[in-house]
């Protein structure tokens, strides 16, 4: 029989936050000045929608070019860009491009350290190829979801504006604009570190308002709300798309729920087989150190009685404070703490060696007991083991010869963690991943251990009545703790009253918790979000899987041109995409070259004319082949609003024209600007761009 074996890693990224930068040139470093920040978020059951608009100022004396880069936190997905430069409004589409990060003046320089740590691990670029001209102005707007982190009924949002790094000049104006929409009860809300933000908070709805005029951009706004901790269960959200609007062949419908159910019926204590592995390595140097020696500190302090556990201490070499795990008493305790404050950082890090004595110790442990490994590490392995699927590899070994279930939970310390690494870890064996600032590993580490010595379902399933459900993620499930929540994010194919059982194992019995939820029929305008939010939830199941082969593989290669394609209909930046300036957005865009070549071949995009147009225009294509069937053109503002659908029977080879009359689905002839229409036939889509000129 399998046992339980949990892995619990603790590594640690920083972010560095802050309002986008207009970088000039990265190495000076010289940016456009920020005069102006808006930032709108919309928060719905705990997804955030941030819109943050900035406009930039060009004094550095003469035109210049630039390119836009923001701290974006790793959770969240940029997925929408525009911008007004010379009074006219640009759109960013989506590219099947990586990012283009350079931000230097040339080939071999180097980016200011302030700007790196300003940027963080994770920033979005983007480059804008007008010219600006001397005191000209330009703004531009971003817009990101992300699902807000969640502890015991608290809910945290951060947005960076610390702008220290970039900026010691007064921006004129800071407005900051929140609106909270929540089904459980919201029992308050406040904004740290800063004053006079204007609160209102009914219950259900709550908002937070701040203006700024001449101040210094030098704190992040620090949201915080609890949430009623007697309203436990299951919360969903769920759009029906009109078929126009699904931009793929899958069912219409999209759900996101919030599960947290109640553990009062748990009332044993798991008792526990407990390793803690703690990097030792140079680059733990210093306030490091000292965190990891507290926090194991406080581990070793609040095991239970009838828990056993084991230190395992590892730079370059490996140590272990006893050869096996060993009865959790006061004399245990008193020789583990000692061993931990005795530990000094230096050397190498051999991540592989730590598993190879860690792992094996519990081929001993009863499969009746939670067995937990905690590992702290900050960076790279530089010994043992060294590639990221080597050590994937080695680990899976490792569990496999001990014929244990691993469950695996993965923190990482500082900028130079392996977030690979740790993701696939965790997501592999049914764990969490968590990135931590350099200061954050003593409360983070001792917090999340007071998490998981409760567990709420171990080895958690899911099943769906009746059966409309499809592409449900993650999978596998992760296991849920008191005070920690699971999110699930899915299709279905028809509206019904959703029943939704959540079962698995707690302190060694089968338990079961059933919910329902109605799913909505119809397209809800506020919870359009939604189908990114799955698209993101899928696409991270997908980089897993993507990791676990070569990357030159076939299969590596068949995942990335699945991601890309996800990516691109969505309208969800992934790390093999980004924005591009040259085409509209669409959200649609050839996703790789020999897609392109192929779609060239079979299909021709041939415009519109007139363009642009007042008040009609005609969209032509060629078909190369005998392709034939119904092909639907759908009509966008740049906004991303549905304006107006037509369709056009092709019938093979030939070119096509399709007649816009400037009338939207009411049949009111619709205001000017830029529009964009997307061509799909037989699945193959084209995008274009026209401008309405009244």
């Amino acid at each position: 029989m399998f046992k339980k074996l949990f892995i619990i890693m603790l590594a640690v990224t920083s972010y560095a936050l802050a309002n986008g930068v207009a970088i000039v040139n990265g190495s000076t470093p010289q940016y456009l000045e920020l005069i102006n920040s808006h930032v709108q978020v919309s928060i719905e059951n705990q997804v955030a929608i941030t819109t943050a608009t900035q406009t930039f100022a060009n004094r550095l004396g003469g035109n210049t070019t630039f390119k836009y880069a923001f701290p974006l936190n790793e959770q969240a997905s940029a997925i929408s860009l525009r911008w007004q430069i010379h009074n006219n409004w640009y759109t960013a589409s989506f590219s099947a491009t990586p990012q283009d990060t350079s931000v230097t003046g040339g080939e071999g320089e180097e980016p200011a350290a302030s700007l790196k740590n300003y940027l963080g691990a994770t920033p979005l670029y983007f480059d804008i190829s007008e010219v600006l001209g001397n005191d000209s102005l330009v703004t531009i707007e971003l817009t990101y979801v992300e699902f807000l982190p969640y502890e015991f009924g608290v809910v945290d949002y951060t947005y960076p504006n610390d702008y220290q790094l970039i900026q010691s000049a007064a921006i004129d104006t800071q407005n900051f604009n929140l609106v909270i929409n929540s089904d459980r009860n919201i029992d308050s809300l406040k904004l740290i570190d800063i004053d006079g933000a204007t609160i209102s908070n009914d219950g259900n709805t709550a908002t937070m308002e701040l203006q700024m005029l001449g101040s210094i951009a030098d704190q992040n706004y620090n949201v915080q709300y609890s949430l009623a901790l007697d309203e436990l269960g299951l919360f969903g959200l769920s759009t029906f798309l009109a078929d126009s609007l699904v931009p793929d062949s899958g069912s219409r419908g999209f759900f996101t729920f919030v599960a947290e159910p109640d553990p009062s019926e748990s009332t044993s204590i798991i008792n526990k087989v407990f390793t803690l592995i703690i990097d030792r390595s140079g680059s733990m140097g210093g306030t490091k150190i000292i965190q990891a020696r507290n926090a194991a500190s406080f581990i070793v302090e609040h095991l239970n009685e009838g828990d056993k556990f084991n230190i395992v201490d590892f730079s370059g070499d490996i140590s272990s404070l006893q050869s096996t795990h060993v009865d959790y008493n006061t004399v245990n305790e008193g020789v583990a703490l000692t061993y931990i404050s005795n530990l000094v950082a230096g050397g190498m890090t051999n991540i592989s060696g730590a598993f190879s004595e860690a792992i094996p110790q519990f081929s001993a442990a009863s499969d009746t007991t939670a067995n937990i490994i905690i590992f702290f590490t900050d960076g790279q392995a530089t010994s043992g083991i060294t590639s990221t699927s080597g050590i994937l590899s080695h680990v899976r070994d490792l569990v496999n010869t001990s014929e244990t279930n691993m469950m695996i939970f993965t923190f990482g310390i500082g900028s130079y963690a392996n977030e690979q690494l740790l993701n696939q870890l965790a997501t592999e064996h049914s764990g969490l991943a968590e990135f931590l600032g350099d200061n954050e590993l003593e409360e983070k580490i001792t917090n999340f251990y007071l998490l998981i010595q409760n567990p709420v379902l171990l080895n958690t399933q899911m099943s769906f009545s009746p059966d409309i459900v499809s592409d449900a993620y993650p999978s596998p499930l992760p296991n849920l703790y008191i005070g920690q929540q699971m999110i699930v994010a899915g299709r279905y194919s028809s509206a019904d009253l959703l029943t939704i059982n959540l079962s698995g194992d707690a302190f060694g019995q089968p338990i079961t918790y059933s919910y329902d939820l109605n799913l909505a029929d119809s397209s809800i305008e506020k919870y359009q979000f939604l189908p990114k939010i799955w698209a993101k939830k899928k696409i991270e199941h997908l980089m897993i899987e993507y990791y676990s082969y070569g990357e030159s593989s076939t299969e590596a290669l068949e995942i990335k041109e699945e991601i890309v394609l996800l990516s691109l209909q969505f309208g969800v930046i992934t790390p093999f995409t980004s924005f591009s300036e040259d085409r509209p957005t669409t959200g649609i865009e050839e996703f790789d070259e020999a897609m392109n070549e192929s779609i060239a071949t079979t299909f021709t995009l041939l415009g519109n004319y007139p363009n642009p147009f007042n008040p009609s225009t005609t969209i032509k294509f060629n078909v190369a082949n005998e392709a034939t069937g119904l092909m639907r053109i759908n009509i966008y503002s740049v906004s991303g609003k549905l304006v107006r659908v037509l369709f056009i029977n092709v019938t093979g080879a030939g070119n096509y024209e399709v007649f816009w009359n400037g009338m939207d689905m009411n049949g009111k002839s619709v205001p000017s600007g830029t529009y964009i229409y997307i061509l799909d036939i037989n699945n193959t889509l084209l995008s274009g761009k026209m401008i309405l000129l009244k």
